[in-house]
């Protein structure tokens, strides 16, 4: 004898609901009226009260009571309506924030950076594209030149500024600007009375790098330059930031270089005098990753290269380049 099969059991939760049916219920709990309702929405008024019949057959509950004068919104109607009212207003935000996200008018972006924000490009640049939209959250780091590439390929990082303009493999990579190079010097030093000064008034100088940054790169410039004087460069490395370089500069412990957008700072006892002839410059790039989507970040590069044109029409001191406007 077969034993007769026990009831499936569905798995499949409680079923959808349709948007439109409860936007077309809301529309009739506002009118109190089918025929007006179909009327602003300009379909049949049989098709409307089919659609919030099957929504009331989905819920398991009367939304109406239905009379020859109209409808009259039950309590239970009452209750769905009000809770939906906010549902449908928050998706719609949704919808917008969506929207908005997609062109980059909000979102976030996360900038490493290793050139000073005193002035400059890098200054500009940011200030404009905060300007344009401030809806975007920026996040900004002054991260080891050394880890930039690997946060950028980890997507902690949307992009990244780094000196030079190397082949990396995975990564796009843009120039964007240069500056010039600045001897720092204490106050009182015998080169301060100079407006500029050529590398050879360097050579019995003691020159203070830092260690990490801003890069091997620059520091291997700044060693050959002094090195083609004829003679070995009095090079001194520290493990110190930015801030900290100038205080060893002040203190009389040795003279340095830095580039063109740090000397819009005030640091206490030091000069800046730029290296003699328009030569000597360090390029900067940006850094990203091509499989990055950040709407944000397609807006950020794309204001960048307009800056970048207009910063390479302006190659006069920096006082010059710091009135570009866009």
């Amino acid at each position: 004898m077969l034993e007769k099969a026990a009831p499936a059991r569905s798995d499949a939760g409680p079923p959808a609901i349709n948007l439109i049916s409860i936007a077309q219920a809301l529309l009739v709990a506002e009118h109190l009226s089918f025929r007006q309702a179909a009327r602003i929405l300009d379909v049949r008024q049989s098709a409307v009260s089919r659609r919030i019949r099957s929504l009331e057959d989905t819920l398991g509950v009367s939304l109406f009571e239905r009379h020859h004068g109209g409808v009259r919104v039950t309590d239970a109607g009452a209750r769905f309506f009000d809770r939906a009212r906010h549902v449908l207003v928050q998706l719609d935000h949704a919808v917008k924030t969506a929207e908005a996200a997609g062109r980059g008018e909000n979102g976030y972006l996360r900038i490493g950076i290793l050139s000073s924000m005193a002035g400059g490009f890098l200054r500009a640049l940011i200030r404009t594209f905060r300007d344009r939209h401030p809806d975007v959250v920026l996040q900004i780091s002054e991260i080891p030149s050394r880890e930039h590439t690997a946060l950028i390929r980890k997507r902690q990082l949307d992009v990244a500024f780094i000196m030079g303009a190397p082949a990396v493999p995975s990564c796009e990579v843009l120039p964007l600007w240069t500056e010039r190079l600045f001897v720092i010097l204490p106050r009182g030093h015998a080169l301060c009375s100079r407006k500029e000064v050529e590398w050879e008034a360097l050579r019995d100088e003691r020159c203070i790098l830092r260690q990490s940054d801003p890069g091997p790169a620059f520091q291997d410039y700044v060693i050959n330059r002094l090195a083609d004087l004829g003679h070995r460069p009095n090079v001194q490395r520290f493990d110190v930031g930015r801030e900290a370089s100038m205080h060893l500069v002040a203190l009389g412990m040795g003279v340095s270089l830095t580039s063109e957008a740090t000397i819009a700072n005030s640091f206490p006892e030091v000069e800046f005098r730029p290296l003699a002839g328009n030569t000597d410059v360090v390029s900067f790039s940006g850094i990203w990753s091509p499989k990055n989507d950040n709407p944000a970040l397609r807006r950020f590069l794309s204001l960048a290269r307009v800056l970048a044109r207009k910063w390479k029409n302006h190659s006069g001191d920096a006082a010059t380049r710091l009135s570009v406007e866009m």
